[in-house]
């Protein structure tokens, strides 16, 4: 049963980050985040917004195939760190629990890696 239950956990979790990765990439989206990391102070703000977006959507859709988890799941994790800790940094909790929620799984799959009902078990890359 705990085979299932992390199947069913990597792929909603992988589906909903990429749906917010898509509206970024796709949906005109990143042009907010690129001003948003340029206030964060990050160089190159261009550049790490769409890492963050591409790092969303591929992450998301990578994870939830079970498709090089592990490193999917370190980019989603980082991407949501510094969502949690710098965006929303003084956000009250609402604000930022579904990106706490994000880097808490994505953390957790970089430990516990895809599964046996994966792509990468398929391919015996995990």
């Amino acid at each position: 049963m705990s085979s299932l239950g992390l199947l069913i956990l990597r792929v909603l979790m992988g589906l909903g980050i990429a749906s917010h990765g898509y509206s970024l990439v796709f949906g005109g989206g990143v042009r907010g985040l690129v001003e948003s990391t340029r206030e964060m102070g990050f160089p190159l703000p261009a550049f790490f917004a769409w890492m963050a977006a591409l790092s969303q959507f591929f992450g998301g859709l990578l994870i939830a195939a079970g498709l090089a988890t592990r490193v999917a799941s370190f980019f989603v994790f980082c991407t949501m760190g510094v969502a949690v800790f710098l965006f929303h940094a003084g956000d009250p909790f609402g604000r930022k629990e579904l990106a706490l929620a994000y880097c808490t799984v994505s953390l957790a799959l970089m430990f516990t890696g895809p599964g046996p009902y994966s792509l990468d078990k398929l391919l015996r890359r995990e």
